[in-house]
């Protein structure tokens, strides 16, 4: 059944991006944007120029919040919007012309669904990888407001809906990987997020999970996946995520083998209601619990 507003009214669109420290890819993902109805950006108190960027767009709304994990930072977001939908965009992704497109298009129609998953092309160095399984990731973006919600997860949290979301024709563009400096402390910190997630499950490791769980995603995704075809660039990307998952096993390892020695880890308090951790000591992001306040212009 259509969905269109009564009257022949257009629906409006709010886009949301969350940053922390994005100065490098802010700007083009907001010009992405621009043809939105709003834009809401919800920082995490950024110390670089991710703020000042921010401002120099009037139609941006700035907001601040400590970073309490992906989830609860997207959820937050979109209860700050006004739109009847949602577009949901990280700083490293853009929005092409033929993707705003079609969601004009779908939504002037009156969609038939209140939820829909946009395919993303993925970019190495500036490199499009075509293979090793990542040519066809997919996540839902685009939701009817109260229609979808991010589950209570610190890292890799996929948007739950109240129906199908179908996939759009068009892709997003991830510009997931521009450097190692600016992507391998993206590695260690979900390393450790994940590896506190998997504790906290009763996941523990050892050999198996230390030495065959990372060399079988490499395997998999540059073997079997063809990750192969995409030359040295392949290489280097395929190597990097089995890195991410020997990074996360040898964690629990470490932290099962002081538990003992009657160490346990120091994990963060975590909350089931409001997907909230509270990491000790986090650097350059406001400490105070559960507040945020618009940024000044």
């Amino acid at each position: 059944m259509s969905d269109a507003p009564a009257g022949g009214q257009r629906p409006r669109i709010s886009a949301v991006i969350t940053t922390y420290n994005e100065e490098r890819n802010i700007g083009d993902c907001i010009e992405s944007l621009l043809w939105c109805d709003e834009i809401v950006v919800v920082d995490s108190y950024s110390t670089d120029k991710t703020l000042d960027i921010v401002r120099s767009y009037p139609k941006v709304t700035l907001l601040q919040r400590r970073y309490l994990g992906s989830a609860s930072q997207k959820n937050w977001a979109m209860d700050q919007t006004s739109g009847d939908w949602i577009l949901i965009f990280d700083a490293d992704e853009r929005c092409t012309p033929e993707l705003q497109g079609e969601i004009q298009a779908l939504l002037a129609a009156g969609p038939r669904h209140n939820a829909y998953t946009i395919k993303r092309r993925v970019y190495f160095m500036d490199r499009v990888i075509r293979f090793s399984g990542w040519q066809n990731d997919r996540v839902v973006r685009l939701v009817k407001r109260g229609a979808g919600r991010y589950p209570n997860r610190r890292v890799h949290a996929d948007m739950e809906t109240d129906g199908p979301a179908p996939v759009l024709r068009n892709p997003m563009l991830h510009f997931m990987i521009e450097s190692f400096d600016q992507y391998l402390p993206r590695i260690v910190t979900y390393g450790f997020w994940g590896a506190a997630q998997g504790w906290k499950t009763g996941k523990r490791a050892g050999f198996f999970e230390v030495f065959v769980r990372p060399t079988w995603r490499f395997l998999r995704m540059y073997v079997f996946q063809l990750g192969v075809l995409d030359g040295m660039a392949g290489l280097v990307f395929c190597m990097l995520q089995s890195f991410g998952t020997y990074l996360k096993w040898a964690i629990l390892w470490e932290w099962r083998a002081n538990a003992r020695r009657g160490r346990p880890p120091r994990l963060p308090e975590f909350d089931e209601d409001e997907a909230v951790w509270r990491w000790q000591g986090s650097e350059g992001r406001e400490e105070a619990q559960g507040t945020a306040a618009p940024a000044e212009r």
